[in-house]
Order: structure tokens, then sequence, then C-alpha cells
């Protein structure tokens, strides 16, 4: 089982002039200790579950761009870009430049996007639901289109590309994994079941497990090999007296493992104390990469 570090909160002691330096070593400590991946958000406002939108926030790539100068061996993603924000093709160069200059370490996290205020906030168009998982399938079908040998044009009924020339191509094999995040039954988890590498669900085991069992229901019906999809799962890991042990976080992942995850992703509200990564690398890591 592989374990992973989301970053959602860039409002640490010292202002906005310690991001970098806070950061910077959240990021060495984190591929120091055996991280196997390393998430930044994709918002430009602060999320409501995690403060008011007033608070720091980074833009995601390009915070993506400095963390892969700062390490070595994690990948590096976004948990996860809104389709609406970014133009499928940009896009994707976006992460391709990523893959090639991390030495082939990126994934592609993606989703139907939500945050309304933030997009109107910024004057980026906000369809309704039922637009935005149509956008998100174009955007998979221009990856997985421009990630291949097939250079033509793509003609949907929301994007017209040209040419999906993408040059270089990423130096992951055969491209970086695509990441569809989200736990919707009807498209959500059929979109993963059709163009995805790996899943992204929020909850313990007993709220991840009967979304598996749809996931493999879709995978069925699309002939898709189940076991070839990574599940991931992201929730919150307070390591801290009165709040969370690592014997704790060992049964959780236990448990989250026993269903079929193969890699969970943590927050921390403490990351920036680094004692709790360091946790993660001496007492949690080893002992689930066995499983």
């Amino acid at each position: 089982m592989k374990i992973g570090l989301q970053i959602p909160n860039f409002t640490w002691p010292g202002g906005p002039e310690k991001i970098g330096g806070t950061l910077a070593d959240i990021a060495r400590t984190a591929d120091d200790a055996g991280f196997s991946s390393l998430w930044v958000m994709d918002h430009f406002f602060q999320i409501p579950p995690v403060g008011p939108a007033e608070t720091d926030m980074l833009e995601g790539y390009s915070t993506l761009s400095f963390l892969a100068a700062l390490t070595k061996k994690v990948r590096l993603g976004t948990m996860a870009t809104g389709v609406v924000y970014r133009h499928p093709g940009i896009l994707v160069k976006t992460v391709t430049t990523l893959d090639v200059l991390s030495g082939g370490r990126a994934y592609l996290g993606i989703g139907a996007a939500w945050f309304e205020r933030e997009a109107l906030g910024l004057g980026v168009p906000f369809p309704a639901l039922s637009t935005r998982f149509e956008l998100l399938e174009e955007a998979l079908q221009i990856v997985r289109q421009m990630w291949s040998a097939d250079n033509g044009p793509y003609h949907g009924r929301h994007n017209r590309l040209d040419e999906t020339l993408c040059v270089p191509q990423p130096l992951s094999r055969p491209h970086p994994p695509i990441l569809v995040a989200g736990g919707g039954e009807k498209k959500t988890l059929r979109l993963v079941a059709q163009y995805a590498d790996a899943c992204n669900l929020f909850g313990d085991a007993a709220t991840v497990s009967p979304k598996l069992d749809v996931l493999k229901h879709h995978c069925d019906a699309q002939g898709r090999d189940y076991a070839t999809i990574e599940k991931t799962t992201i929730g919150t890991a307070h390591l801290a007296p009165g709040q969370m042990t690592a014997k704790d976080l060992i049964a959780h992942c236990k448990a989250l493992s026993a269903i079929g995850v193969d890699h969970a992703i943590f927050n921390m509200p403490n990351v920036q104390d680094i004692t709790p990564l360091e946790t993660f690398g001496r007492d949690v890591i080893p002992e689930v990469a066995a499983w």
C-alpha cells in the first residue's frame, strides 16, 4: 500500500513571505520519508471545508513545478483539476511539461469542478452539472488522444481541436496516470472505468467499499479489468496529542487495504510542524508498504 500527502492549506506562521520556505521543507521531508505522491488542490480561492476564501491559496501547477524541482522520487498531481478551468489541450501540455521536467513523476487528476463562487469570481464559465460532465468526458478523450500517436483532429460537442499534437510526449509510460476524482456512482465512476487509470474516493472503509463495488460493476459493463485501476482515497490525518496516533492511522490504512485500496492520501492540519511527516516515515509507511 502506498501513502500520499495532500497539501490543501498554505496559511502558516510567518505569512506569505514564509510560504516558499515552509513548503520546501514539507516537500523535501515527504520525499525523504517515503511518501509515494504529493498533491495540491486546483483552486484559486480557499475552499469552505478548509477555511475562508480569503486565506492563502496558490495556483496548482505553478506549485507543482516548484515541488518538482525540490524532490526526486515523489509523484506529483492536483487533487483535482476542475475541468472548467483550463482548455483540455492546454491542460495536457501543462501536465506533460510537469512530467518531462520531473523525470516522469506526474499524475493528471481531474474532476467535474464544483466551486461555483471561485469560478464566477474569476470570470470562468460555470455551466450546469450535466454540461460539466460532458466537458469532463471530452477532456478525458482529448487527453488520451494527445498522449497517443494520433495527432489528428478531435471534434466534440464542446471542444474542437484541429491537431492534437503533443511534443514531447510524457516520460511516464504509457502516459501519466489519469485519475478521475469523485464518487458519483452513475457518471463519475463510469468515467473512471471507461477512461482512467485511478479513482479517488473520500471516507473510511465502510464508506469506500460500496463505491468500489459500483466501480467494479462499471468495469464489468465496459469490459475493463477492475484490477488495472489504482484505487486511491483521501482523508485527514491529525497526528497530535489527543487527536490521532500512528497506531490509529495504521488501523485505518489496514481497513482500507482490506477492501482493495492501493493508495491512501492524507492531508495534515499540522503538516508545517514537520514532525507528523517524520512520524509517517518512521512508523506508518514502512508498516503499510508490505500490504
